[in-house]
């Protein structure tokens, strides 16, 4: 069970995957089974049914799962029928690509405004939304209460980004630039690099795929 109210966070990074397995499911099924959800989310059934015990007793033993019930309580564990505002900082080709980008809302975050230093991008409209200078962003994240930034800027512009984001009150960064962030007390950073994951896809191109041991 949870310790402190806490769910350990390698279960909180599963948590999106099996809300992600409950969307494939067909439209007209009722329950899942903890070994169809495993399959879904290439772990095992046990992994699944220890990982959903933190979220309450939502199975019955021979039945399975509410699915309805499930994607519910997973949506309320990690905060998403709450909706959550964030603004992109940095919108080159891959800040416009995030920022048309409508599974954002469809998972309960709002981005509700775009930031960029470069003259040439001020004030242009992406994704109905108009690019505001970095000096505003402090009044942007006060008046929409911004919980989560995204950047994807350059390199070297992504700790002083991050800095200020932190100055501003967010406690939750999503970092697409290709550099390791410093870690702040009470903030949460994850980090999506591109170019490390092409460099691990790399190593198994000339590699035998193994077949899972069932």
């Amino acid at each position: 069970m949870k310790e402190n109210g806490k769910i350990p966070p390698a279960t909180v990074k599963r948590l999106p995957l099996y809300l992600q397995c409950l969307e494939q499911v067909g439209s007209t099924e009722v329950g899942i089974s903890s070994k169809t959800l495993a399959e879904l989310a290439k772990v095992n059934d046990a992994q699944v049914r220890r990982d959903l015990s933190y979220l309450g007793t939502l199975g019955t033993r021979g039945v399975g799962y509410d699915i309805s019930t499930l994607r519910n309580q997973i949506q309320l564990e990690l905060g998403l029928v709450e909706g959550w505002s964030a603004v992109i900082v940095g919108v080159g080709n891959l800040g416009s690509a995030l920022a048309h980008y409508g599974g954002f809302k469809e998972r309960g975050f709002g981005v509700v405004a775009l930031f960029d230093d470069d003259p040439k991008k001020i004030n242009k409209q992406i994704a109905g939304l108009v690019v505001k200078p970095s000096s505003e962003l402090k009044e942007v994240c006060d008046k929409y209460s911004v919980a989560i930034g995204i950047i994807a800027t350059p390199g070297e512009y992504a700790q002083s980004v991050a800095d200020q984001l932190i100055e501003c009150g967010v406690r939750s960064i999503l970092n697409f630039a290709p550099v390791l962030l410093k870690n702040t007390p009470d903030v949460q950073i994850r980090s999506v690099d591109l170019s490390q994951e092409l460099q691990i896809l790399s190593y198994y191109l000339d590699r035998p795929v193994l077949k899972a041991v069932k």
